[in-house]
């Protein structure tokens, strides 16, 4: 079972009309609801399950900057801005606070590829721009309070931070919805209609709402949702473990990671752990076929994902990739992504947490769970309007870095449907790189 969500009511009413039907309440949908919102366009937000039931319900909490690839930093920084401002915006506590994030590096190796990371990433933004530094191993002691092993330095960045997934995207739809967003859940949209080219609605569970504009930011359902509409996106799945314990005495409020491991305190004084490089992929039919565009990455990522074949194979594969609109579909038989987690990547990462915090005393896992991150060949997210398809946008593929970018996402997916000057220069982001020629390139961010 996954984590506790804060829920917010249920509404099944359909709006007749709204410029622009979100599909997906995660983190991104939420976050381009916002944005558009503040434009003054109507919008409707329909998620099939609950608001943030999958990803962004299930990662770490972390709000960063640190460690992103180059072609996200901008717009990560531009993010933690907003996660600044969303509380006092909107009357509502998401749980972020400004803690500070450390990359700590085991050895000198490391603390290497945190200083070639930092000067790429000064380089490219200034360092009036980016509040990262590398740190000694006494600074690093400093901050990592109680631990037991002393670490050859790291990269820190104080303005970094952490939010409470299970609260944050809940307390801001329902935030929207006493602005006039219609939050519509449960309630799955099983696709979209258009008329001369152009997007006419949606077909949802309970009837159509007419609109000129889609944002499809479906997470992990996104490649299987867009593929009704013969949008071929390159995204598959990964299974990331995670653990809550109970509150700790003592422990550090400066969330970390090293090799094995990364934490966050959370504001019930636990502490969210998992496994820092070790993720689990299933083998399905989307595995072949999106093989050689993955294969740069799988490549890099030979000894930290582990690779397995399951019943899921069976399942997508007689899974229908097209469909008609006037009958039920899958996004309504499975409302909530809800994988089991790897224990061994769980465990590995306790013990090292037990390794490093021997003064904790005995630390008690009060839940374990695992969430699915959509990723995309580069690991870069897709931002995106589609050639050929008026009025539809991508949002999805956000590799692991959702959650902390979701602010700065929104804003940018919203200045896109609207035409307006965008957040940052949206060129990476666009789904045509996977078409047009450009070569996969991997950042080696982490």
């Amino acid at each position: 079972m996954g984590p506790l969500t804060e829920r917010i009511d249920e509404d099944r009413t359909l709006p007749e009309r709204v410029d622009v039907v979100v599909v997906g309440g995660g983190v991104i949908g939420i976050s381009t609801a916002r944005s558009l919102a503040a434009k003054g366009l109507s919008v409707a937000v329909c998620e099939k399950g609950h608001i943030a039931g999958e990803q962004s319900s299930r990662n770490w909490g972390w709000c960063r900057a640190t460690h992103r690839d180059l072609r996200e930093l901008e717009l990560s920084l531009e993010s933690l801005k907003l996660w600044r401002r969303i509380d006092e915006e909107l009357g509502i506590d998401t749980g972020f606070r400004e803690c500070g994030i450390l990359y700590a590096a085991d050895d000198a190796k490391a603390l290497a590829d945190h200083e070639a990371w930092l000067a790429r990433a000064v380089a490219k933004v200034g360092r009036d721009a980016l509040d990262s530094r590398i740190i000694s191993a006494d600074e690093t002691a400093a901050l990592i309070t109680g631990a037991s092993r002393r670490f050859a330095g790291g990269i820190y960045t104080p303005g970094d931070g952490r939010a409470e997934p299970q609260r944050a995207v809940p307390a801001m739809a329902a935030a929207l919805r006493k602005r006039g967003v219609k939050i519509l859940t449960p309630c799955a949209v099983r696709g979209v209609e258009t008329s001369g080219g152009k997007v006419s609605g949606v077909v949802t569970e309970y009837g159509r709402i007419a609109c000129t504009s889609v944002v499809v930011a479906g997470g992990a359902w996104t490649r299987l949702f867009a593929g009704n509409l013969d949008v071929d996106v390159p995204q598959l799945m990964v299974r990331s473990s995670v653990m809550r314990t109970a509150p700790l005495e003592g422990g550090p409020d400066v969330s970390a990671c090293n090799h094995a491991m990364g934490y966050r305190k959370r504001l019930d004084g636990g502490y969210t752990i998992a496994n820092a490089f070790r993720n689990y992929s299933d083998i399905t039919p989307d595995s072949f076929r999106l093989f050689f565009k993955f294969l740069p990455a799988l490549k890099s990522q030979l000894g930290a994902l582990k690779l397995g074949f399951n019943a899921r194979f069976f399942e997508e594969l007689r899974r229908p990739r097209h469909w008609p609109l006037n009958r039920p579909t899958v996004f309504e038989s499975v409302r909530t992504l809800d994988p089991a987690p790897v224990e061994a990547f769980n465990q590995r990462a306790l013990d090292e947490f037990r390794a490093v915090f021997p003064a904790l005393g005995a630390v008690k896992v009060e839940q374990s769970w695992a969430g699915y991150i959509d990723v995309t060949p580069d690991a870069v997210p897709v931002i995106s309007g589609i050639d050929g398809t008026p009025g539809v946008f991508i949002a999805t593929g956000f590799s692991g870095h959702g959650f902390g970018i979701g602010p700065g996402a929104g804003r940018l997916m919203a200045d896109i449907v609207a035409n307006d000057t965008p957040l940052v220069d949206p060129r990476a982001f666009r789904l045509s790189r996977f078409f047009d020629g450009s070569k996969i390139e991997l950042d080696g961010g982490f």
